[in-house]
């Protein structure tokens, strides 16, 4: 850890940067100590997250050489990089990382030329994504009744949850949560980009002229996915596994669709039924193989 100079503690004066933002004081930014303990905490969470530290300057700029900040799915959870646009401009970038790329990387930009701000310096920042440790993932495609009902039931466990839909009205209904991610799609199989093969996926879209391509998009890409469930009956079934032959689907990975979904308990009430398919999540986790 950077260590600052000891006069500069004692006076905890404010001082300005050339590019007018004000400079904290020497004891507030011996809360970047606050960073590490951030750090330690996410760490055996159920949380992807990205470490950003500012690596490098040059010329008028807002931000210090040493200064991390803590970004996840969600935003901004501790430290500071400068504040300002140059701040929102690295908190999207890691934000964006975490959906995939190179796990470390620098990154310098001109602040006038790629962040619009009227500083004339540059500055270069160390990303590092950090991947959860319990890294549980489950996409579920459609926000309708059931998936409103399942996608709050599963932010209280530990895992992490992608929402995808084409209806944005849908979406905003599903309250946001630390572990969730709601994403508009103009079509329902653009999101499969935020599958990976380790995830569970659940296909509840509004139909199953909406569901097939969903799954024939996921079993081309990723043919051994530990759990691939749609909801509907054994009449929607046999639709489904006679459409998927006929876009060229192998048989042997058909028979890993699971349909109907969902552990045979509770009613049709959408929160039961909810229930049961959280359940066979939580069955197929505790069956796949480390």
């Amino acid at each position: 850890m950077a260590a600052f100079p000891g006069n500069a503690i004692q006076q905890g004066k404010r001082r300005r940067l050339k590019c007018g933002i004000e400079r904290r004081p020497d004891s507030e930014r011996l809360g970047q100590m606050d960073v590490w303990r951030t750090i330690e905490e996410l760490r055996g969470s159920a949380r992807a997250f990205v470490v950003v530290t500012v690596a490098g300057q040059r010329g008028s700029v807002p931000g210090e050489t040493g200064a991390k900040a803590v970004i996840a799915a969600n935003g901004l959870i501790e430290g500071t990089l400068g504040g300002g646009k140059v701040e929102a401009k690295a908190v999207e970038f890691a934000k964006n990382l975490l959906s995939g790329g190179p796990a470390c990387l620098l990154q310098t930009w001109n602040l006038q030329r790629d962040v619009g701000m009227t500083c004339g310096g540059e500055m270069t920042f160390l990303f590092e994504r950090v991947a959860a440790e319990n890294d549980w993932h489950i996409v579920v495609f459609g926000a309708g009744h059931v998936s409103q009902a399942l996608a709050r039931l599963l932010t209280t466990l530990r895992c992490r949850i992608d929402v995808v839909d084409t209806r944005d009205e849908w979406l905003r209904k599903i309250p946001a949560a630390e572990n969730l991610a709601r994403h508009h799609v103009a079509a329902f199989e653009d999101g499969v980009e935020w599958v990976s093969a380790g995830s569970q996926v659940v296909s509840i879209t509004k139909g199953h002229a909406t569901d097939r391509p969903v799954l024939r998009e996921i079993l081309r890409r990723f043919p051994d996915l530990p759990c691939l469930g749609v909801i509907g009956s054994a009449a929607k079934r046999a639709v489904l596994m006679r459409e998927l032959t006929d876009d060229g689907i192998a048989g042997e990975l058909l028979e890993k669709i699971i349909c109907p979904l969902g552990l045979p308990i509770g009613g049709n009430d959408p929160a039961e039924i909810a229930v049961s398919i959280a359940a066979q999540l939580l069955e197929k986790r505790g069956t796949k193989s480390h």
